[in-house]
């Protein structure tokens, strides 16, 4: 019998199509009884390779091993599962993947039960799962990006048939609701808001790897956001792979500016989104961004090329005029707001004046930021079929000519910061340097700073004191403690003790019947005073009774009983929080 079984390989023709609706599905997640006995006291592994949205796919795939029973480790050769979630953007990153199976090689040999399970959008191109197998024996389970709510069962046919298994879905997808999500971030989260991509720019290989545009429900989006809010989340991203796009697929009139507003009225600290197609951006998004403080001005809207020409031949829908409209049209709206993009160099047949076109665009732009790259063709994508004469040393001289032309914007932006205090979200020890804490502003810079690690999370305002070009230093403009005081004060006006409390105590002063009961009560132990001071015993005897009589009416009163109750669990909770303290 055949140790593999090719239960569905990829196909691009299939994943062109279009012409199907997706279905939403709601997720019923059910632990089949051999995954549970082999997660028993195991540990998981997975590394990610791309864009954040495969960041997202590897949080469900860590809720659902985590659901099974498994536990996660950061140390691959601990792992006796592990999972590698693939990028196919550019060639490099395939590349780095086929080094990472090659790691798990010792784990197989070690373990005769280890499972290696290769997944994402690398796994969706013709030929790649076939080669793998082929190469790599020691791998058991290769799925793509439409099926990741199937990893259970996947395991669990690898684990009860004894084969390896290839099941990779080619087709526009679907929408599956109820994920688990075990999240990487306790302060920043990531959210879908659409899957897919129909604008099959030539280079481009996500709308086969990732289907069809097609949008979650504002209702599911907003119950996920009011969530990760009232866990006290401080930033959410919104993502797709062209958000812009979002809602069209209903054709009901929704918008992804109205889905932004509705997320941004939530109260979430920091709101950011991604990615953005310049070809979609509406004057009512660019309201909406402008209108709420909440709503990052910080905006990544890939250019890719400077030149018509080569716009055109990439299917980008948009002119360089069109492109520069609209920037001008954004800081004319929004002066601060941060610009960051995405350049391709040397794609098939660009001329030495396509390249200037390009550079003249980013010294005109000034981008904050942008992410550089030499053409790679992908596979499948009309690109990769275009005759290409523009050499590897061209392509190397040209990349290094824009990133010193993107320096130069960087370095001016960077520069203009210094002096200035900016609002910086915590994430926590710089990974170089432990002693520092680092964290990013509202326009996306790394700052550095002195301060406790306890201050992770938390968003301070820091003084920047030096530019480093794409990383500043800087110094926190308020003492520490009084940063987590303050923090911490305003944190626990949210606890429903805190809230009960409240709540009582005004009631309780809003309250006349006891009011009067309070004046009556002051009023007789002014009596039971003068009576003792007079000394007739009568006097006092009757003044006393008077003065216990309404005492145990007004305590007895329900809104004063409510009142102490709330008294009594606002303290036993200060007393368990003293408790905690060092």
């Amino acid at each position: 019998m055949a140790k593999k079984i090719y239960k569905s390989l990829p196909d691009m023709g299939k994943a062109r199509n279009r012409v199907d609706r997706p279905v939403l599905r709601r997720e019923d997640i059910i632990v089949p009884a051999s995954v549970s006995s082999y997660a028993e006291g195991r540990k998981f592994f997975i590394r990610t390779f791309g864009c954040q949205a495969n960041v997202r796919d590897e949080e469900i795939m860590a809720g659902y091993l985590e659901k099974a029973g498994f536990c996660r480790t950061n140390e691959a050769k601990e792992a006796d599962l592990a999972i590698i979630n693939t990028c196919a953007v550019r060639e490099n990153a395939e590349e780095k993947v086929y080094g990472e199976i090659g790691n798990f090689k010792a784990n197989h040999l070690r373990d005769k039960d280890f499972t290696l399970a290769v997944c994402g959008c690398m796994m969706q191109e013709e030929g790649v799962a076939e080669n793998l197998m082929t190469r790599y024996p020691f791998v058991n389970i290769i799925f793509g990006t439409h099926n990741i709510d199937k990893l259970l069962d996947l395991l669990a046919e690898h684990l009860e048939r004894k084969k390896d298994l290839v099941d990779i879905l080619s087709f526009p997808g679907d929408i599956v609701e109820n994920l688990p999500s075990t999240r990487l971030d306790s302060y920043k989260a990531f959210v879908n808001i659409m899957y897919g991509c129909d604008k099959f720019c030539t280079y481009c290989i996500v709308p086969y790897t990732r289907g069809r545009e097609r949008s979650r429900s504002k209702e599911d989006i907003l119950a996920e956001c009011r969530e990760l809010v009232e866990q006290g989340y401080q930033e959410i991203t919104l993502l797709g792979q062209n958000v812009n796009s979002y809602g069209k697929d209903f054709q009901d009139g929704t918008s992804f500016a109205s889905i932004l507003e509705e997320v941004a009225k939530l109260g979430i600290p920091r709101l950011r989104f991604m990615t953005s197609h310049p070809w979609d951006f509406s004057d009512e998004m660019l309201d909406v961004i402008a209108k709420y403080p909440n709503i990052m001005k910080c905006i990544h809207l890939p250019v890719q090329s400077g030149s018509d020409v080569v716009l055109r031949r990439m299917g980008r829908r948009y002119s360089r005029e069109e492109y520069l409209r609209l920037v001008a049209h954004i800081r004319e709206r929004m002066p601060e707001c941060a610009l960051t993009t995405d350049i391709i160099v040397g794609f098939p047949d660009e001329t030495e004046e396509d390249f200037r076109a390009t550079l003249s665009l980013c010294e005109e732009v000034k981008y904050d930021a942008a992410f550089t790259f030499i053409y790679s063709p992908r596979k499948g994508t009309p690109a990769a079929k275009m005759k290409d004469d523009v050499d590897d040393a061209t392509k190397h001289r040209r990349f290094d000519q824009l990133v010193k032309v993107i320096e130069k914007g960087v370095i001016g932006h960077a520069e203009k910061m210094v002096g200035k205090t900016f609002a910086v979200l915590v994430d926590g020890p710089s990974k170089k340097d432990p002693s520092l804490l680092s964290g990013y502003t509202e326009s996306g810079k790394l700052v550095h700073f002195r301060g406790p690690s306890q201050l992770k999370g938390h968003i301070v305002d820091v003084l920047v004191k030096e530019s480093h070009t794409f990383s500043m230093i800087g110094e926190l403009t308020e003492d520490p403690l009084l940063l987590l005081a303050k923090d911490f004060a305003k944190a626990f006006q949210n606890e429903e003790v805190v809230i009960r409390y409240n709540e009582a105590m005004k009631a309780f002063k809003k309250s006349e019947s006891v009011q009067r009961l309070r004046d009556e009560l002051e009023a007789s132990q002014r009596a039971l005073a003068l009576s003792v001071k007079e000394g007739k015993d009568e006097a006092y005897l009757g003044a006393k009774k008077t003065y216990l009589a309404l005492k145990e009416k007004y305590e007895n009163h329900p809104i004063v009983m409510n009142l102490h109750s709330a008294q009594e669990e606002l303290q036993r909770e200060l007393d368990l929080i003293q408790e905690k303290l060092p």
